[in-house]
Formats: structure tokens, C-alpha cells, sequence
């Protein structure tokens, strides 16, 4: 099944429009400006609630990221789709990123001559750091924070759709992520509402909890 589903999105499912949106929203190095700059406006222009994001948020990447991915990425090995699958194609911009969108893309076809290196795939530390962001933003503005999980679902997507992980790999990702927030959540919470006061008295008066603020 998690074979099928591979080549359906990677090949089947495919048009050149497709090739590049995916192979833009599956590019680290293409967003991390964008994203240093967002965070920024969020810490400027969107008060305590916007700041708590960041330091919570920061918190759960570091969780999904490092502490969960990395280790059952070096625990189970699995390698990737184009390590060990003949037919695979492999998508992604030209260097530097950012010029890369206006040029032709990267694209190969994988011969499955990687069984001898060793495999980083599962899970998909993409669809875990965005859906760890994406469910703190949605705790914390509850009415529109939802709306995150929209480019978590395009990024999870697109890791599939360039070759780069299987679809078990994106939804055991998305899984990581949800209980990286979650925890990340529930601590900084118990954090604010032991030491907030202490630390900041006049704002902890005027936000008593992360959730409400």
C-alpha cells in the first residue's frame, strides 16, 4: 500500500505546475528567511499571545525535531523512497533556493543504488515540525489558528510528491508532531502558571494562562 501510494503521487498523480509548487514548499533552505522574518512580525506585532507562540513553538521543534525524529530515524533506518526504489523521481530547486525559482528544476530518476547507505526516512521531520507549530497555533487562536494545518498538509505532501518520503513516513511525522505541541504546550504551561508570576508579574496578571490569553 505505502508502495502504491508512492508511485501514485510521485508519478501517476503529477503535472509540471504541481512539480514546482511541490518542489518550493518541500525546500528548507528556501524558507527559512521567509520564516525568520514571520517570526519576527509575529514577536513585534502580535503581543504575549504572538511571543508565547514563538517560545512554545521553539520548544516543540526542538522535541519533534532532534529528541523524537532524530532518534527513531537512527533507530528504525529505513531509507528513502529514491535510496532503495528503482523509478523514483527526485524534485527540488537549484542552489541557492531562491534562485532556483526562476530556473529549470532539479529532477532524477532514482536507480535504487542506495541500499548500502544508511536510511533516514521514517519519520518525516517536515510534516513534524509544521504540524507541532500548526497545533499551537491552533490552541492559541482557537477561532483561525486552524488555518496552519493547511500548509502542513501541502509541506507533508509535497515530501511524497518530490521522492523524498513515503507516505508512512509523512503521517508518522504528522503523529510526532501533534504530541511534540501537545507536550510542549502542556509544559510551558505548567511553566507560566508556576513562574509567571515571578517573572513577570504585571503580565501575568493580565494573562493567567497560555491558553487564554
Amino acid at each position: 500500500m505505502d508502495q502504491k501510494l508512492l508511485f501514485l503521487i510521485n508519478h501517476e498523480w503529477t503535472c509540471p505546475a504541481l512539480d514546482r509548487l511541490m518542489a518550493v514548499m518541500s525546500s528548507g533552505a528556501l524558507w527559512v528567511v521567509p520564516l525568520v522574518l514571520l517570526a519576527i512580525a509575529i514577536g513585534v506585532r502580535a503581543g504575549f499571545k504572538g511571543r508565547a507562540f514563538l517560545v512554545v513553538t521553539l520548544i516543540a521543534i526542538g522535541l519533534s525535531d532532534a529528541a523524537f525524529g532524530n532518534t527513531i530515524k537512527h533507530a528504525v533506518g529505513r531509507l528513502r523512497p529514491h535510496q532503495s526504489e528503482v523509478g523514483v523521481r527526485t524534485l527540488d530547486l537549484t542552489s541557492p533556493a531562491w534562485r532556483g525559482l526562476f530556473q529549470p528544476l532539479k529532477q532524477k530518476t532514482s536507480l535504487g543504488t542506495g541500499l548500502d547507505q544508511p536510511g533516514n526516512s521514517f519519520p518525516s521531520n517536515h510534516a513534524a515540525n509544521t504540524t507541532a507549530a500548526a497545533l499551537i497555533a491552533a490552541l492559541l487562536w482557537r477561532r483561525r489558528g486552524w488555518l496552519a494545518f493547511v500548509p502542513v498538509l501541502i509541506v507533508s505532501y509535497s515530501r511524497v510528491y518530490t521522492g523524498a518520503h513515503w507516505p508512512s513516513d509523512v503521517f508518522a511525522g504528522i503523529c510526532v508532531g501533534l504530541a511534540a505541541g501537545l507536550l510542549a504546550l502542556l509544559f510551558a504551561e505548567w511553566v507560566w502558571r508556576r513562574w509567571g508570576a515571578r517573572i513577570a508579574p504585571r503580565i501575568a496578571s493580565q494573562n493567567p494562562t497560555l491558553l487564554s490569553a
